[in-house]
């Protein structure tokens, strides 16, 4: 059996026509984009035309646009730099599924005085925007709700959560790491003031994100230095992964419908597979609701350790257990939305790409099926 990646949630290769993009950036274009001389001028040109690109694939002003290292700078730059100028509003608003780059954040503003609440989801992982009401005060400085889950894939209501913050005069922050690219995130649909883009989760290079601040919206910059990136993020601009994530951007635009229905075509067919096998699986996250790429499948009667051993080095999933020794950790995920025990110490996220084809989704199949004691 030859390798088969199916962990796209935590990294994509690099697309051909992005890599294709970058490479004059790596070789004979290399000037400083702040530089005023010609090979200045035209890295600063490449910078300015993938912001362009990025603020086409999420619907904004290209100013709006501010270049980082990935989601968690991006995630860091509006958490810390909302709490750095909140003045007398010291409370935020998260909930309990979120990234570790956003759950972190808050538990370091904690630290400092800041009161965090976070939000509780239903048994699909979606938060009720009647608990999200509740939960402001007059202290409110941000709201911070992921678009999609990293793990289940549960897609949240943000445009009916953004409207509830912005009757309040509340900023709105969403982390979009894993939409991206795969679905659509118009930021105007949305309603949001800010969204994290992280672009090695949809085949730009590792160490290249974006922020999308509305305008109107500021933050204090958290380092210092020449005034990059109209002054939020200064040092010199990681020229041809910006260069990359602009392509990429460009080259998903076209893509996301055609792309999320063969990937949601090719999880149905992985879910109903194993079913068939004979195999007792339960799918975790909304069964609509959801990202049509990310498929999390609990195997009742098994450990994570059990199933990926049954698959193989060669096959690439991601447990959503913990293994250490005789315990196993459920992710904070899978608890907050009440899976049980059973069901959670069993979790497989299986991620599908533009790579991904039937047939290698009948090989993990037939593979799990040939070893149904595992």
């Amino acid at each position: 059996m030859n390798r088969i990646y199916l962990d796209y949630n935590a990294s994509t290769p690099i697309a051909s026509k992005v890599l294709e993009a970058m490479m004059p950036y790596l070789t004979s274009k290399f000037g400083n984009p702040s530089s005023s001389h010609s090979f200045g001028v035209e890295c600063r040109a490449a910078i300015e035309q993938a912001r362009e690109q990025v603020a086409n694939l999420l619907g904004c002003e290209a100013l709006e646009i501010i270049f980082t290292s990935g989601a968690t700078e991006s995630n860091n730059m509006v958490i810390k730099g909302i709490a750095k100028a909140a003045g007398k509003g010291k409370h935020f608003i998260t909930s309990q599924v979120e990234h570790p780059a956003v759950l972190e954040p808050c538990r370091h503003i904690e630290r400092f005085g800041y009161k965090v609440t976070y939000l509780p989801v239903d048994k699909f992982g979606l938060l009720d925007p009647d608990t999200l009401a509740k939960a402001i005060t007059p202290d409110t400085a941000l709201i911070s709700i992921m678009h999609s889950n990293n793990e289940v894939g549960t897609i949240q209501d943000i445009a009916s959560l953004a409207k509830i913050a912005s009757s309040q005069g509340i900023p709105f922050h969403t982390d979009a790491a894993q939409s991206v690219g795969k679905i659509p995130c118009r930021v105007g649909d949305l309603g949001v003031d800010f969204l994290t883009v992280a672009g090695h989760k949809f085949y730009a290079p590792k160490g290249v994100g974006a922020l999308y601040i509305r305008k109107g919206r500021t933050l204090p910059p958290m380092m210092h230095g020449a005034g990059h990136e109209h002054g939020m993020r200064p040092g010199t601009e990681n020229l041809a992964s910006v260069v990359g994530l602009g392509a990429a951007c460009e080259l998903a635009m076209p893509l996301l419908e055609s792309e999320g229905m063969r990937q949601k075509k090719l999880g149905q067919l992985l879910f109903d597979g194993l079913r068939k096998a004979g195999l007792k699986v339960h799918l975790s996250g909304h069964p609509e609701k959801k990202l049509p790429n990310t498929w999390n499948i609990s195997f009742e009667g098994y450990d994570a350790a059990a199933v990926m051993e049954a698959l193989g080095k060669d096959i690439a999933v991601s447990p959503g257990a913990a293994c250490h020794g005789d315990t196993v950790n459920a992710s904070h995920v899978l608890v907050a939305m009440g899976v049980p025990d059973r069901l959670s110490r069993g979790a497989i996220r299986f991620s599908l790409g533009r790579e991904t084809t039937e047939a290698e989704i009948d090989q993990v199949v037939g593979l799990l099926k040939r070893k149904a004691k595992l």
